[in-house]
């Protein structure tokens, strides 16, 4: 059912536009509430539900993901197979990161999810949907479905082709997460250089000057009794 039709707005009601609306919609009313939660000074309070929302944003994009109306099969298929896993590790972190607010870890293994699961969607958009990155000997298919809709897909011309294609996908799902992994470390190793560790005994404080560690020992003064 088409209601807007002008040159630079459409709106159709279509089946899998609608789901992947439904995915946002998600989104926006777990952006409201927290919004909401931090104007009134209460996020504190109720960051346990704040959590809970989060975790619900996966879990349903996981449940689109895995019940999409859309076919997708082969080489398409297998990169929605491995953007689920993705999903499904955010939905356990963000559960983890709920039970465990004060945990860094946590904390860190959701925000390296949701990065990667933004890196993905755009290697997605570029392997399956621009010609010129498709895998060789796999190319992509345009179908009208109706009169206003494309939808693509991609098709390799042969088994050694397909394997090929998703040997790459599976490098660059590896390749991905092993750059993100290397930023996330270099950027702990450099903040972890200007933190003091709490174990240090009192009289001794070590102080990083350009890149030299010099350490300063304080005495005990001990009173003199006459």
């Amino acid at each position: 059912m088409q209601v807007l039709d002008f040159p630079f707005l459409q709106l159709s009601f279509k089946l899998h536009n609608l789901e992947h609306a439904t995915m946002f919609l998600h989104l926006v009313v777990f952006a409201g509430f927290a919004l909401c939660a931090e104007l009134i000074h209460s996020f504190q309070t109720l960051s346990g539900v704040v959590g809970m929302l989060v975790a619900s944003v996966f879990c349903q994009e996981l449940f689109l993901l895995h019940f999409h109306s859309a076919d997708h099969v082969g080489l398409e298929g297998h990169y929605h197979w491995l953007l689920q896993l993705i999903v499904f590790v955010s939905v356990m972190a963000a559960l983890a990161a709920t039970c465990c607010q004060t945990s860094l870890p946590a904390a860190l293994f959701l925000s390296i999810s949701v990065v990667f699961q933004g890196c993905w969607f755009m290697n997605m958009g570029f392997l399956l949907w621009v010609p010129r990155f498709v895998p060789k000997g796999c190319v992509v298919h345009y179908v009208d479905s109706t009169n206003d809709t494309m939808l693509g897909a991609v098709t390799c011309q042969s088994s050694e082709a397909d394997f090929r294609a998703r040997a790459l996908a599976n490098l660059q799902f590896s390749w991905i997460l092993s750059g993100i992994l290397i930023f996330t470390g270099c950027t702990c190793l450099k903040f972890a250089v200007k933190c003091i560790p709490r174990d240090l005994p009192i009289e001794y404080e070590q102080l990083h000057s350009r890149g030299a560690d010099v350490p300063i020992v304080i005495n005990d003064f001990k009173e003199a009794h006459p």
